[in-house]
């Protein structure tokens, strides 16, 4: 088995290496690339096939979108604690693959005329159901692989988060190019269908190039999922026949958002009771300062992905139907304006890595706290560039909703990566998944909200100056909450105790960074000098 490192896992030394970083970076990178194809394009003409092909209303499309994107986020709180627990990251990735795939074939499979619904309709629910809950074993737990293939104290892991950033919008950019012109312009079938293959391509390069983890991210006791359950299963098989279970409760759920909005709640309360017990009763007092750190910012996640979802939903339909797309007498399809953010992601990227390098060298790298700042700053600003440029009558130019999505790409570098790569530095190494999970929760609560302000921006006798209204509230709010996050960044900044993070984790000890047991007489009650 190779050597793990004391300061918090990592690849063997002797692992292979591109630009300085372990070749598994780049497998999780092109995996997760396929997914983020499969989801991204799917998601960029979801609102489309409600109104256009179902014949959904504006509001109801938003409540279903909303919902479904919500449960995309919820799921992951839950496969990460099976990860952490039980299956280990990889079986977690490789199962939630195989769901997902099956989830976008089978949209393009029960596709019926336009207008009929019936059980079309409830084949389309079963389907989001697979995306649901095999995002939920896969999502979480392919960043926590990216977190342990480096040591805590690794100067590299942020380089290495905007790397894997970058395939993942790498996959989000084509996705609305290949898949919103296939459903758009040839059928809908084509488009779902594109994305169940992506789906499958990720797979693939997951399976073939999954000797390039080493022993990182094997499940924490094997021999625990061989044992028996009271219902005659081998722990394994009872995850995945549970899965089954999620996803027919998924199937009831995505059409009811007053109950998302309460498994939300409910989930949100008990999750974050479960981690602050925790920290208070068995954190040593530097791991659970940290923890509160965490907690800090994955407060301020349901606001910034409130305001950045309106993409997929009010965004999306105020492009198709308020914005001028000919291109030399050609219209384009609205979809397509999806990949604009991902493009701005994979040329800014590279550029923000560069920057946030050059400043840590001189020592003036701004904490994570200020640049969740940053990013609330522009995530607001970003409105008011499509605000201020939107006609009084007529179609809005073109050029000012990329202005918009230029702005939320900036903030989206300063928020996103960065909450990816502190929830797995931040947390101790058996609670990773959940925090990591946890993060992906308070994305859900985003994306719940935010087809809360999309549908206020809809309704009957609704207009792009009500749209504009709304988003210009909204843009307020944000940009006042990123200059408190500002102020205060100083502050949670000393939670992290950034200057003793390379020291060995022993709180919760019992689990190495990649969840083996403990090595025989070490003292697992030992709590971490401060």
């Amino acid at each position: 088995m190779a050597n793990v490192s004391a300061s918090g896992g990592g690849v063997p030394a002797h692992a292979r290496t591109v630009l300085g970083h372990p070749l598994g970076l780049f497998m999780l990178f092109f995996a997760e690339m396929w997914e983020r194809f499969s989801y991204y394009g799917m998601r960029a003409i979801l609102v489309f096939y409600l109104t256009k092909h179902f014949l959904f209303g504006e509001q109801p499309a938003f409540a279903i979108y909303g919902a479904y994107t919500s449960l995309v986020y919820i799921t992951p709180i839950i496969g990460g604690y099976i990860a952490d627990r039980y299956l280990g990251p990889r079986k977690a990735v490789l199962a939630g693959g195989v769901l997902i795939t099956i989830g976008h074939l089978l949209i393009a499979a029960v596709e019926a005329p336009q207008g009929v619904q019936g059980s079309a309709l409830n084949g389309f629910y079963l389907a989001l159901a697979f995306i649901i809950v095999g995002t939920g074993f896969l999502k979480a737990n392919i960043s926590v692989l990216v977190g342990k293939l480096y040591r805590r104290d690794d100067t590299r892991r942020d380089g290495a988060f905007s790397i894997f950033y970058m395939g993942i919008n790498t996959g989000a950019f084509l996705g609305p190019l290949l898949i919103g012109y296939l459903g758009e312009r040839m059928g809908w079938s084509y488009g779902f269908g594109a994305a169940g293959i992506g789906m499958a391509l990720g797979l693939v390069v997951f399976v073939l190039f999954r000797r390039e983890l080493y022993d990182v991210g094997e499940p924490p006791v094997p021999a625990t999922l061989k044992a028996r359950t009271p219902i005659g299963l081998p722990v394994e098989w009872a995850i995945y026949a549970g899965a089954g279970v999620m996803i027919l409760l998924s199937w009831w759920l995505v059409r009811n958002q007053g109950a998302v909005g309460t498994l939300l709640i409910a989930g949100s309360a008990l999750t974050i009771g479960y981690i602050l017990m925790t920290a208070f009763r068995r954190l040593p007092r530097v791991e659970r300062h940290r923890i509160f750190a965490a907690l800090f910012l994955i407060a301020l996640s349901p606001l910034f992905w409130a305001l950045f979802e309106q993409a997929g939903s009010s965004l999306n339909l105020y492009t198709d139907q308020s914005v001028d797309r000919s291109v030399f007498g050609w219209v384009m399809p609205a979809s397509w304006f999806q990949s604009v953010n991902s493009f701005f992601i994979i040329t800014l990227a590279p550029l923000f890595g560069l920057l946030w390098t050059a400043m840590g060298k001189r020592g003036i790298e701004p904490s994570a706290p200020f640049k969740f700042g940053i990013g609330l700053v522009l995530v607001g600003a970003g409105f008011f560039a499509l605000i201020l440029g939107a006609p009084a009558t007529g179609l809005t130019p073109a050029i000012f909703v990329i202005l918009l999505y230029m702005l939320h790409s900036m903030g989206e570098l300063c928020f996103s990566p960065i909450g990816l790569s502190s929830m797995t530095r931040l947390s101790v190494a058996s609670m990773t998944g959940l925090m990591m999970g946890t993060w992906f929760l308070a994305t859900a609560a985003g994306n719940f909200i935010a087809s809360l302000i999309a549908q206020a921006t809809g309704g009957e006798g609704a207009g792009p100056a009500q749209v504009l209204a709304v988003y210009g509230r909204i843009g307020w709010f944000a940009m006042g909450v990123g200059v408190v996050v500002l102020v205060l960044a100083p502050f949670v900044t000393k939670l992290m105790h950034l200057d003793t993070i390379g020291e060995p984790d022993h709180a919760l000890a019992g689990e190495h960074a990649i969840g083996e047991p403990a090595a025989a007489g070490v003292d697992t009650r030992s709590e971490r000098r401060p």
